[in-house]
């Protein structure tokens, strides 16, 4: 695997909510934020965010309002975390000692090369 050392799951949730890895994680998390799967990485990390609201399932009541109510608050996690998704992934560079903007300059050089490549697919394909 790329990115280097990989955090152990108690490190991992301490990510999760937003604490600072050991200096030896470092490229691990930048890989985190950069990867092909960055943005599946980040939801899955609302995911895990937001799980201890499932407690509210064993509040007494009505399961299917207490179920809605969950489902609710997860459509907005998603929606508010989603739309601040790459600011989020910023900082947890930053918080790693990463300058600012590193994220951002890692996907976009990856886009190009695949951009890249895909032209010269297409040239090949189609421009020879």
């Amino acid at each position: 695997m790329s990115g280097g050392n990989r955090p152990n799951p108690m490190l991992w949730l301490w990510y999760v909510y937003g604490g600072r890895l050991p200096e030896r994680y470092r490229e691990w998390v930048l890989h985190d934020v950069t990867c092909r799967t960055w943005a599946l990485r980040h939801i899955a990390r609302v995911f895990v965010q937001v799980s201890p609201g499932l407690l509210v399932l064993l509040l007494p009541g009505p399961l299917w309002i207490t179920a809605m109510c969950v489902v609710g608050g997860l459509l907005m996690s998603l929606l508010y975390s989603t739309s601040s998704m790459v600011e989020s992934c910023e900082t947890r560079l930053v918080k790693h000692g990463y300058p600012l903007g590193t994220g951002r300059e890692k996907r976009a050089e990856r886009q190009a090369e695949n951009d890249s490549e895909a032209w010269q697919r297409y040239v090949e394909r189609y421009r020879s």
